[in-house]
């Protein structure tokens, strides 16, 4: 069965140059919980300023339903982002780094050792309360130096489990991954810690490879993986990089392959088709061109 993380109410909105108030945030939650969706990335503790989409976590988290069934997680990228967090009830911590030193200079101004050093702490600290997961940004590949050494990438994966994550998601922040880069990457993980340890995936489409990174990532044995309500999204912090897979054309493929989501496309696709009217702009996804049939 696929295990889908929905990151539309973050990574989707967060860089929207139209601001979403939360009763329109709150209300897509719901919607994608109706829709069969358990795990949602809701919000991100970043600095107001830097991403005023993102300003209002707490209030979020304060209004969403409160389900047993249901895992809502949040955006950590530093100390201050920690505090904030555990002043709220957010289920699971994603903390997240890149593995590109140039990308992380450009925009955190820190070496990624400098921040694993800080972000190990952030995840000792974090995993006393919460759930954490580790997410690994440019680990397909960086727009500022080209290729990321692997062992770059498991060193990083390592000092984060060994802080406390019990999940790591590979994250490729631009969309340069191609289905083989994809299988030998998971190839190398596994051989490296097991393959007991939860493992997700986080493309984007920018080069139209989203959906073939998926099935890749699938083949070769992962079941999470991350998209985002009508293609919505990108990163505010890398060049280039626009929306991530869209969920309810992943759940059409699985579909189509016999593959169990426990979702109901449907659903999704009427909500992706709210999201676009709320959004007062065409989405990415193909289903709300298309239809299901």
């Amino acid at each position: 069965m696929i295990e889908i993380c929905e990151v539309g109410p973050r990574d989707g909105l967060q860089n929207e140059p139209k601001l979403v108030s939360t009763e329109t945030k709150v209300e897509l939650i719901n919607k994608l919980i109706d829709s069969g969706i358990r795990i949602i990335e809701a919000v991100s503790f970043v600095n107001k300023k830097v991403v005023p989409q993102m300003a209002d976590a707490e209030e979020v988290l304060r209004l969403v339903p409160k389900r047993d069934d249901v895992r809502y997680a949040g955006l950590v990228l530093s100390r201050s982002g920690l505090e904030r967090a555990l002043h709220t009830d957010v289920d699971f911590l994603h903390v997240v780094t890149t593995t590109s030193d140039s990308f992380n200079l450009r925009n955190a101004k820190r070496t990624v050792n400098q921040a694993v050093e800080e972000l190990t702490k952030v995840i000792e600290e974090g995993a006393a309360s919460k759930g954490v997961a580790g997410v690994l940004g440019t680990a397909f590949g960086c727009p500022f130096e080209g290729e990321v050494p692997l062992t770059k990438m498991l060193n990083v994966a390592e000092s984060f489990l060994k802080a406390g994550c019990t999940e790591i998601t590979l994250a490729d922040t631009t969309g340069m991954a191609n289905p083989l880069q994809v299988q030998n990457m998971i190839s190398a993980f596994q051989r490296e810690f097991g393959k007991d340890l939860t493992l997700g995936l986080h493309f984007h489409n920018t080069r139209g490879l989203g959906l073939a990174n998926i099935l890749a990532g699938y083949q070769a044995g992962v079941t999470r993986f991350d998209s985002s309500i009508g293609g919505l999204g990108g990163c505010p912090f890398a060049p280039k990089a626009v929306g991530n897979v869209c969920t309810e054309d992943m759940v059409n493929m699985f579909k189509g392959m016999d593959v169990e989501t426990c979702t109901d496309l449907e659903r999704l696709v009427t909500t992706a088709k709210w999201l676009e009217k709320s959004m007062e702009r065409p989405l990415d996804g193909m289903l709300i061109k298309a239809g299901i049939s």
